[in-house]
């Protein structure tokens, strides 16, 4: 752990570009598919994990969107949000 609290801690600070990916991903089948993974209703998550996620990197992204709506952390996505928007048209600053 980072004893430093104005430096931000490096041990959890993840890949930006895996955040990127989320917040570009479509849900490719199903009642939902087009959908962005970040704007799924919780509910649909939810019945997914029920369900199972399915293999591979989109069960892993949906696993993601899972903890982050059930934990309350949806205003997470914001960031997310503006990158999808933004998609093609140059850097955008991700700070979360």
């Amino acid at each position: 752990m980072n004893e430093d609290r104005f430096r931000p801690c490096t041990e959890s600070s993840g890949n930006s570009q895996e955040l990127i990916s989320l917040a570009e991903m479509r849900m490719p089948f199903g009642a939902h598919k087009g959908k962005l993974l970040i704007d799924l209703p919780e509910h649909y998550v939810v019945w997914m994990a029920g369900k199972g996620f399915p293999k591979g990197k989109l069960g892993e992204m949906l696993q993601t969107i899972y903890e982050i709506k059930i934990n309350g952390l949806e205003y997470l996505f914001e960031p997310l949000r503006k990158i999808s928007r933004n998609s093609g048209r140059g850097p955008v600053n991700l700070i979360v």
